[in-house]
């Protein structure tokens, strides 16, 4: 008997909704015109999709234990969402890589071309957290599931509220000045940052909690 499986429908709407939300506040009612659509915006697109997918997957089978009755699809979805999630991380991070420039991201550096502290303390946290779901992503690897020792600790309470915290940090030095100024929020709506900085601090919170 086929195992239920909702993770194609998590996947397609999780993209797509971040997808929309990039559009509606940049595009509609911010002021990035709509050339950057196929890279600047999607980049910010694929970083929402990816926090989200990642906080579903780390987070379904903690709310099992906390006593949140899930749907047997969604639990048997978490590995297909941690390895989407971890692609469109890997996707981020090229498309990141190829936009970080003063031309870009001039709040990120100084008159001398050099980076902000900020900003070199968001690219650590964001290298460290790409290292630590890469471990992770690699628990899924067949040819490394017989080894229970490297399993055991890839997908430990520690190893994976580490990998956490280290995006979180990520998103916070990445943003934190730009929630500050509701006034400047194009159309009212949050950076994106904020979202999945938010999004993602309850899925530690939930992680802190129910991950034995």
């Amino acid at each position: 008997m086929q195992r239920k499986n909702s993770a194609g429908r998590i996947i397609f709407f999780s993209i797509a909704l971040s997808m929309g939300y990039a559009v509606l506040r940049y595009h509609i009612f911010g002021p990035v015109p709509w050339k950057d659509l196929s890279f600047f915006i999607l980049n910010k697109g694929v970083a929402l999709g990816a926090f989200v997918l990642l906080t579903f997957n780390f987070s379904f089978g903690p709310l099992k234990n906390l006593g949140v009755r899930l749907p047997e699809g969604y639990l048997n979805a978490r590995k297909a969402l941690g390895m989407t999630g971890f692609l469109l991380v890997l996707i981020h991070a090229l498309i990141s890589f190829m936009l970080f420039n003063p031309s870009v991201y001039a709040q990120f550096f100084l008159p001398d071309g050099t980076l902000t502290a900020l900003a070199g303390l968001s690219m650590l946290g964001g290298v460290l957290s790409f290292v630590v779901l890469w471990g992770y992503n690699l628990s899924f690897q067949t040819f490394l599931r017989e080894d229970q020792a490297f399993i055991k600790f890839i997908t430990s309470r520690n190893f994976l509220l580490t990998a956490m915290l280290f995006s979180l940090l990520h998103l916070f030095f990445m943003g934190y000045k730009g929630w500050m100024v509701p006034e400047t929020w194009h159309g009212g709506l949050p950076p994106i940052s904020l979202v999945a900085f938010v999004f993602f601090l309850v899925g530690y919170l939930i992680n802190l909690l129910g991950r034995k």
